[in-house]
């Protein structure tokens, strides 16, 4: 009896060993599953998506393929042979030197000569953040984004380069369609008519003016002088992230399985009391039955 007693008890120490160390286990994976997604959850909003009517900045590079037509003719060289792109940027850092690495950005972006077209500092001491979009020259666009890289905790980083050829076609073509429509207008206002006729000359006039004043501006960003790309950088305050021990994840996974398998043994002892009562009750009710059924006989 006694070794009997013994091997029932060795089974259940087994049994709670191994249900325990399922817990263990999962807590411990869990642990390193779960600050993953923490970290890579923090910075996935882009601030500058928010933000309308921010500058467009653009570059050329220029097709070696039609050099040979500048002599004989300038302008459709000009035109036709110049790729014309936008290239952006976006760099998300984290920083626990807020003030130290914003005047480091401030600097660099002086070394590199590029200009900062839009600036918005948010937030308080603490979890403050700083957003800029800088115009960088395209022959020192790569330089400045590794460097801009080194400031802070690197937390995401994007580069995107659209061709904007056929727009800048389409806007100098716009314009040429109304520069002749202007021009057969102005020979229009030489010629006989009524009054009527030429106040609405005039307003039509006065809206191709206007048209051409739009197609100016948007094609100025397009001019050989304002030729920039451009890096967003987004500049965020907080401790930088340490990391967990493997001492710390094995006392963490330790107190939870301790805890959680201490409240599954007394579940399972309070199913077991409840299976027992109830059975109890079951049996009681078959000998009052069989009292009964003697009674009726």
């Amino acid at each position: 009896m006694t070794t009997t007693f013994k091997s029932r008890l060795w089974r259940v120490l087994r049994w709670a060993a191994l249900v325990f160390s399922l817990f263990f286990i999962f807590r411990f994976i869990y642990g390193y599953v779960s600050a993953d997604n923490r970290q890579t959850g923090d910075y996935s909003v882009d601030f500058f998506e928010s933000i309308s009517n921010l500058r467009k900045n653009y570059a050329s590079e220029k097709s070696y393929k039609g050099e040979s037509l500048q002599s004989s003719s300038p302008q459709q060289h000009n035109f036709s042979t110049n790729q014309k792109y936008e290239k952006t940027a976006s760099v998300k850092t984290k920083s626990s030197q807020f003030d130290k690495d914003s005047k480091l950005i401030a600097e660099q972006t002086k070394a590199f000569k590029a200009i900062i077209q839009y600036e918005q500092a948010l937030g308080q001491k603490g979890s403050r953040e700083l957003h800029l979009l800088i115009g960088v020259n395209p022959e020192a666009f790569d330089s400045f984004y590794l460097a801009i890289q080194k400031i802070g905790v690197i937390k995401g980083t994007v580069v995107t380069k659209v061709d904007k050829t056929n727009e800048y076609r389409q806007l100098n073509a716009q314009k040429e369609s109304l520069l002749k429509t202007l021009q057969s207008l102005d020979e229009l206002k030489s010629r006989p008519g009524p009054i009527t006729d030429f106040v609405s000359l005039h307003d039509k006039i006065l809206e191709i003016e206007g048209k051409l004043q739009e197609l100016g501006v948007e094609l100025g960003n397009f001019d050989t002088e304002n030729e920039f790309c451009t890096v967003k950088v987004s500049l965020y305050e907080g401790a930088t992230d340490r990391k967990i021990s493997l001492i710390h994840r094995v006392r963490v996974a330790l107190e939870w399985s301790i805890h959680y398998f201490t409240y599954s043994v007394f579940a399972a002892v309070f199913a077991l009391c409840g299976a027992f009562v109830l059975l109890l009750i079951i049996d009681r009710l078959k000998v009052i039955n069989r009292i009964a059924e003697k009674l009726e006989e």
